[in-house]
Formats: C-alpha cells, sequence, structure tokens
C-alpha cells in the first residue's frame, strides 16, 4: 500500500518501489535527497512547474501531528531573516509556526578568557528578528505539507541510489532494486558524505576541525529573553540558543564544539555534573542549568567540493560544503544553494535551455561556489583565532571584539552576514513584495 502525504485534504503519492516500481517519467530533474535542502529544491522546481522526482532514503514522510510536541528536538538551526523569506514563499513558515519556532533579537558573543564583548541587535540591523532557532525536524515537516500540495513532483520514499549513469543527454540514476530513473538534470542534496558526489567524480577537500560538537537540551532557572548567547572558550566555542517551550523562554539548546577528549568526558558525565559545567563555562548568566535530554556527540569536519556542478549534475547543501556550527550558517547557506539553482534553472527554461545545461549549471556554480568558500574561510579564521593560545592573539581578539561592539559600520556588515543579506539574493529569497524587483 502506498504511503501517502496528507496536507489539508489534498495529496500527493510517496510511492514504494516494491508495489509500485518506479515513478513514471518523463521527469526534467531528479533530486536525491529528502532532507530540508532537498525537500526545498523540490518544492521550488515544483511550484515552477517542472516534472520532479524526489527520491528519499527515508522509509516513510514525519508524522506531522507528533512534530513539534513535547521535549524538543537537540537538532535545531538558527535560520536566518532570508532563509524565512524563502520559507514564507513556499508556504512552509505557517506550518512552522503553527508547531515550534523561537525568534531571537538580540546576540551576545564574548571571550571566555578575556573582557572582549560584543552585542548585536535586531534593531541595529534594521530587521524585526536577527533570526529563529528552529527544530529541523519541525521545519521538514513542513516542508513536506508544502510539498504535497504540487502536483508535477513525485516522491520516493526508501529509494537508495546504487549507481550515476550518463544516458545520451540525460542523466539516469540507478536504484538498489534495479530499478532507474532518468532526466536531464540530477540534484545531489545528500548529506556531507555525498553517494551521490563520488560516483559523479567529484573531488572533495576535507578538513578535521580537531573539534566535536556535543549537542543537548537544557533549561535554565533564568529567561533567555530571546538573546543567543556563545562563549569562546579554550578547547572550542559553547553556544546557548534560545528555545521557547510550552510558553516559557527556559530552554535552551546547546552546541558545545571542543575537543574529541572533553567530548568524551562530557557525554559521560551524569546530567546534573553536565548541568554545572555548563552553568559555570557561560558564567551563570542564566542562573542553574539543568540538562534535559542526552547528550550526544557529533565530529565536525569541514569539506568543500572541488566543483559544484558537471553535465547534468549538481551539488546542493551539505553535499557541496558543510561548515562549522560557529555562526549557525550551515542550512542557511544550502538554502541558498537550493534557491539559486532553482533561479538558474527556471530562467534557462524560460530561454529554451534544458535543465542540465552547461550554460545553467556554470551560473549556479559561479554564484555560490565563491560565497560558500568565503564563509567557510570566515569561520575557519574564527576558529583558529579563538583557538590560539598565544598570549599576543588572545588580546588582540579581545580587543578586536570590544571595538567591533564600538565601531558602527563593521558592526553592521557583520550583522548582514549574519542575517543572510549578502550578494545578489534570488528572487525567492526577497521579501515578497520585491520579488518582481531586480
Amino acid at each position: 500500500m502506498a504511503v501517502e502525504l496528507m496536507t489539508e485534504g489534498l495529496t500527493t503519492e510517496a510511492l514504494t518501489r516494491e508495489e509500485q516500481g518506479p515513478p513514471s517519467g518523463p521527469f526534467e530533474v531528479i533530486v536525491v535527497g529528502g532532507g530540508m535542502v532537498g525537500i526545498t529544491m523540490a518544492c521550488l522546481l515544483g511550484r515552477a512547474g517542472l516534472s520532479v522526482v524526489l527520491l528519499d532514503a527515508r522509509e516513510a514522510p514525519l508524522d506531522r501531528d507528533a512534530v513539534g510536541r513535547g521535549r524538543p528536538s537537540m537538532r535545531v538551526s538558527a535560520l536566518t531573516p532570508v532563509s524565512r523569506q524563502l520559507l514564507e514563499g513556499l508556504g512552509a513558515w505557517q506550518g512552522i509556526t503553527a508547531r515550534r519556532v523561537s525568534p531571537y533579537r538580540y546576540m551576545q558573543v564574548w571571550d571566555g578568557e578575556g573582557s572582549g564583548e560584543v552585542n548585536f541587535s535586531a534593531d541595529q540591523a534594521g530587521v524585526p528578528v536577527l533570526g529563529h532557532i528552529v527544530e529541523n525536524d519541525v521545519t521538514l515537516a513542513a516542508l513536506e505539507a508544502s510539498l504535497a500540495e504540487l502536483p508535477t513532483v513525485k516522491v520516493q520514499f526508501g529509494a537508495r541510489v546504487a549507481g550515476l549513469e550518463t544516458d545520451g543527454e540525460k542523466r539516469a540514476v540507478v536504484l538498489e532494486d534495479g530499478n532507474w530513473l532518468q532526466a536531464p538534470l540530477v540534484v545531489a542534496a545528500d548529506g556531507a558524505r555525498s553517494p551521490l558526489r563520488e560516483m559523479a567524480g567529484i573531488a572533495v577537500s576535507a578538513r578535521d576541525t580537531g573539534q566535536v560538537a556535543v549537542v543537548t537540551t537544557v533549561c535554565t532557572r533564568l529567561g533567555h529573553g530571546g538573546v543567543a548567547r556563545q562563549v569562546f572558550l579554550p578547547t572550542g566555542p559553547l553556544a546557548f540558543l534560545p528555545l521557547h517551550v510550552e510558553g516559557n523562554d527556559r530552554h535552551c539548546s546547546i552546541v558545545w564544539s571542543t575537543t574529541p577528549a572533553e567530548a568524551e568526558r562530557l557525554t559521560a558525565v551524569l546530567e546534573e555534573d553536565l548541568g554545572r559545567e555548563l552553568g559555570a563555562a557561560i558564567e551563570h548568566r542564566l542562573g542553574e542549568v539543568t540538562v534535559v535530554d542526552q547528550a550526544l556527540a557529533l565530529p565536525l569536519t569541514q569539506r568543500h567540493a572541488e566543483r559544484y556542478a558537471g553535465p547534468g549534475f549538481a551539488l546542493v547543501g551539505d553535499a557541496a560544503h558543510s561548515i562549522h556550527p560557529l555562526a549557525g550558517q550551515g542550512v542557511n547557506l544550502g538554502l541558498m544553494d537550493a534557491a539559486v539553482l532553482a533561479e538558474e534553472v527556471v530562467e534557462g527554461r524560460r530561454r529554451g535551455l534544458s535543465p542540465g545545461d552547461e550554460h545553467v549549471l556554470v551560473r549556479y556554480a559561479r554564484r555560490r561556489r565563491g560565497d560558500n568558500a568565503a564563509m567557510l574561510a570566515l569561520m575557519d579564521g574564527f576558529r583558529l583565532l579563538f583557538g590560539a593560545r598565544h598570549p599576543a592573539l588572545m588580546l588582540a581578539r579581545n580587543l578586536g571584539l570590544s571595538g567591533v561592539d564600538r565601531l558602527g559600520p563593521l558592526k553592521r556588515l557583520l550583522m548582514q552576514q549574519a542575517t543572510g543579506h549578502r550578494g545578489r539574493l534570488p528572487a525567492s529569497c526577497r521579501p515578497l513584495s520585491r520579488r518582481d524587483a531586480g
């Protein structure tokens, strides 16, 4: 029996290979990977009327009635105002706010070994909020609901790709069960260890950051007040990301980037001991800290594909780049990839070009790779600077943080980077009232 995506009386079949075989084409685009970036890619193309099939290795869609209820998920993202505009245009933001979303208007960043501190506010950035902390499952569930409304998009769950081939002017995706699909363009949104990237022969530069992210959820005695806090410690940055749970502001999502040995220790201590360490690390700015979920350790490796596209093939999201969570930009960069690639595909189609045309894909790669490379370099620089133990560098970074707090133009530039307002935005990422402009 087929799995179905349901939303407000509308359904789009989510096919299962075993009982119904592969989705029937012809398709203009195959998207591989049903995470936030992959579904966003499929939604953008589907809204433009392209025939798309989304291949998802998950066995079924999320239970949308359960997502965003009870204890928060440990996997969250800091969505920028630009990402919010994109999700609003796809009709997904309403589904996010109906579940759980935590806006923040302020950011505090300080050096745990000195006096340097910088504070950002939404008012200074000229935006209503600096961003929103959203559980990944909440964003995914809202996007699945939006996808279900698009008649030209088909979804196949339990679809695992075994091969990638060239079939004339089209690319063919071979599934593990022997079925295959073909389209002029295959988009790989299948994660940082992308099998499709390897099948396409695209090399990737990878660097172990020497850090592991310890993630968990806490409850604090004092409310966070809509402030995202980050302190740079000798072993790495610690972030307290504000969550609103059941009407109160005393929950935070924790991302503590530290050494592998320290991560192993932190995930092994008792919850009450971890809470005490977290409270001390953040200088007790939120009072007593209580850990309310298990602590998990996630290795941090920075990767960047040497190219973003090949004949009839493109990489988006973590398949193209994975970044240190220092600035919370990972998923935002991926969403921008999807928005730019969709814009180039749709514009090329308007000019009579195939979605996999070389000119379309070259334009996409040119628009995205440089921006992503700059952000990866910036985050790596911050990580190295704040991990330095040399007294002169420690003094310089403290003076630098305090200087940023006093220099209006530089501070505004950094806030533009943090909110996603940089470079040429695709139309889908502009405010709804300005999408027809230039």
